[in-house]
């Protein structure tokens, strides 16, 4: 629900103007990611979720692209693709990448590191089965990140699928298709600050549930 009170500029004034403190952050980067994103929220910026996904490609050099935040709690960090694409190749690879989310209206940026593995084929179908149905049959048309010959040939395969499915509501998991988890270990919170002297503080995971905490220089 919107705030009526709540003043966009303003606040980001005020963070400008508040230095990000290692007390006031706290001990555990998940809550203060939280703490971040529900501002984002309550901001109402468009598309909070969206995050660049950096991973290693098949010939050692850095590859990224933007998907979607779905999920997020201490176990990690969701998004949904096709197992098959680029990106799904890379992580097969190379099981370890990065996020970062930039929030250009609050000036903040989150980096977070970690390795990646696959969620269970429930929470896939779960989140599949919720998506809207051209949505599912997308997922199933779409061969991502080959090459196609036009977008006809798309269309055509789209057609085919819907008529396959045609009496089936949620459309069957596709084989090729679910989610990944980026297990994090580590963050990096970054706040926008007057003359470019910004506040940079990161987690390094030591233990399961325990972090060290470091200022870095802008």
């Amino acid at each position: 629900m919107t705030d009526p009170n709540f003043d966009l500029n303003r606040f980001r004034e005020s963070l400008r103007e508040t230095p990000l403190l290692e007390d006031e952050a706290g001990h555990d980067p998940f809550q203060l990611f939280a703490r971040w994103y529900n501002e984002m929220e309550k901001a109402e910026i468009f598309q909070p979720t969206a995050m660049t996904l950096a991973t290693v490609s098949e010939e050692g050099r850095p590859s990224a692209r933007v998907v979607l935040l779905k999920e997020y709690g201490e176990e990690g960090f969701v998004f949904f693709t096709n197992y098959e694409s680029r990106k799904g190749r890379e992580l097969a690879a190379t099981p370890h990448a990065a996020l970062l989310f930039y929030w250009r209206e609050l000036g903040r940026q989150i980096r977070i590191e970690g390795r990646v593995e696959k969620t269970d084929s429930e929470t896939s179908f779960q989140y599949f089965a919720s998506r809207p149905r051209g949505s599912q049959i997308g997922a199933w048309a779409s061969a991502q990140s080959d090459t196609v010959e036009s977008r006809e040939e798309m269309d055509q395969r789209y057609r085919e699928v819907e008529e396959k499915f045609r009496n089936e509501d949620p459309l069957p998991l596709p084989p090729f298709w679910g989610g990944y988890r980026l297990v994090p270990s580590r963050f990096e919170f970054w706040q926008e600050r007057a003359s470019r002297y910004h506040d940079r503080l990161v987690y390094d995971r030591i233990q399961e549930n325990s972090w060290s905490l470091s200022r870095l220089n802008p």
